[in-house]
């Protein structure tokens, strides 16, 4: 071998290490992300959803108003190689703000179900306001080395907000959670439901 050739190989071959090291494909082979960044006046159409029998993940979130809107948010949603059991993390950044005189409506579900393999557990907001101010963050975790599903929010408003939250096993256990409150509220909530699993892999994907 020519030392001209011998120099493309051990190029070729550089390169398609450092394209290995750098690739995300090490630790996960399915990613789905969506960055959205928007302010403005008018009509807000929003909607999200993810489902993933493999982990029991299903997400959705939708929102829907008219007036000024501001919001920055980022949507993550990332599956580890591991076949049929893979584990999967979903997380949901959202920084919202909202003024108008039709109120602003919005649904948010998030569950891990127990058919497909789940915790049997989901944690539900919505609202319908005229004004707000909202930090939240949303996340599923799936096998890594737990099962997680959590909801943390700062929000303030003048309407109604709600959440709900269910954990059940049939002949184990039944946990419910509601908080609702109407008229002009400051609110800091987190809500987090999460049971051990058999040590795995790390994945390291996204994290709460």
């Amino acid at each position: 071998m020519s030392a001209a050739v011998f120099l493309r190989v051990l190029l070729v071959l550089a390169i398609i290490a450092s394209a290995a090291l750098g690739s995300p494909g090490n630790s996960y082979h399915e990613e789905y992300t969506n960055v959205l960044r928007v302010a403005g006046t008018g009509l807000i159409d929003i909607t999200t959803s993810a489902v993933d029998r493999r982990s029991g993940l299903e997400y959705y979130n939708v929102m829907y108003g008219e007036g000024d809107f501001e919001m920055d948010s980022t949507h993550e949603i990332a599956t580890a190689p591991s076949g049929r059991s893979a584990p999967t993390n979903l997380t949901d950044t959202t920084h919202m703000t909202y003024l108008g005189s039709v109120p602003l409506v919005g649904v948010k579900v998030i569950k891990s179900r127990s058919i497909y393999g789940g915790i049997g557990a989901e944690i539900q907001e919505s609202f319908a306001v005229t004004e707000m101010d909202r930090i939240q963050r949303t996340f599923f975790g799936s096998r890594s080395p737990c099962d997680s599903i959590a909801m943390d929010v700062s929000a303030s408003f003048n309407g109604t907000w709600t959440t709900d939250a269910a954990w059940h096993k049939i002949f184990e256990k039944k946990v419910r959670d509601h908080t609702s409150f109407q008229g002009r509220f400051d609110v800091k909530k987190l809500l987090k439901i999460q049971e051990g699993s058999h040590p795995q892999n790390r994945f390291s994907g996204i994290d709460f």
